[in-house]
């Protein structure tokens, strides 16, 4: 189950706050020593605004390049990204990556960290109490003066949130972001991102290792199968929340997938 307790029983109603993205057609390869290593092959598909899209597939698939095309921070050799009906040309404050690592900077307070992209934006002066409003809303108001040193590892992630949460992102791209942290903070990081999504309505997309994190969180799995990257399947979790990890619908999911992934003799 996830552990927490503000979360309401219902499925949240899509908001108009949230970013459309449509991918068409997306292919992608590196240049590796004057060969070309094929990682995506035309994938398509469209998170609507609001909704929380998680990806599965294998190590290597091309996940994390997928979600850097969508961020802006790659091209698409092939294909094309929307956001909101426009072309993907580059990074956009409305919609922030969180990577598996919180990077944050070591010499800078917990505020000041939070604070870099209205910094780095010109926002500063007159948006301060709006670093305030994040830190609180993901529980780090006591520790605006502390350092990353300071930090434990989920307490560090959840800085990183707040980082992106402060620009007001309609859209988060997600690499991993709970991937490194021991299973308990784990379990009640899924609960925090799972209340600031529902909170805050912006749209989500999440790559992920863990089925049942993806099960427990997402509206809709995309599962691609080995590189070059397809999509094997589109899973609706048509599920309220708090969803309970023992749910048998849930558990035959978590089956589909397993066997979408060449696992399903396992378990």
């Amino acid at each position: 189950m996830v552990a927490v307790a503000a979360i309401e029983a219902e499925m949240p109603a899509q908001s108009d706050f949230g970013m459309a993205l449509d991918i068409r057609e997306v292919s992608h390869h590196f240049d590796l020593h004057g060969e070309k290593l094929p990682v995506l092959d035309r994938i398509s598909f469209q998170v609507h605004p609001g909704e929380f899209v998680a990806v599965l597939g294998p190590s290597g698939c091309g996940k994390s390049t997928l979600l850097r095309l969508v961020a802006g921070l790659d091209a698409p050799r092939d294909g094309t990204i929307l956001a909101d009906g426009e072309p993907v040309v580059g990074p956009d404050p409305a919609r922030i990556m969180v990577f598996q690592d919180p990077t944050l900077y070591p010499w800078r307070s917990v505020w000041k960290n939070v604070a870099l992209g209205l910094e780095t934006r010109g926002l500063l002066d007159t948006r301060k109490g709006r670093v305030d409003d994040v830190l609180r809303l993901v529980g780090l108001e006591g520790f605006s003066k502390a350092f990353p040193h300071q930090l434990s590892g989920g307490m560090a992630q959840r800085a990183a949130l707040a980082r992106a949460l402060v620009n007001d992102p309609r859209m988060l791209v997600l690499d991993e972001p709970l991937g490194k942290l021991d299973s308990l903070t784990r379990i009640a990081m899924q609960g925090e991102l799972l209340s600031l999504w529902r909170r805050s309505r912006f749209s989500a997309l999440l790559v992920t290792h863990d089925i049942e994190e993806a099960l427990l969180l997402a509206t809709r799995v995309i599962v691609l199968s080995g590189r070059p990257a397809r999509i094997r399947d589109e899973l609706k979790i048509d599920r309220p929340y708090p969803r309970h990890r023992d749910d048998r619908f849930l558990v035959e999911l978590r089956q589909k997938v397993l066997e979408l992934l060449g696992l399903g003799s396992t378990w």
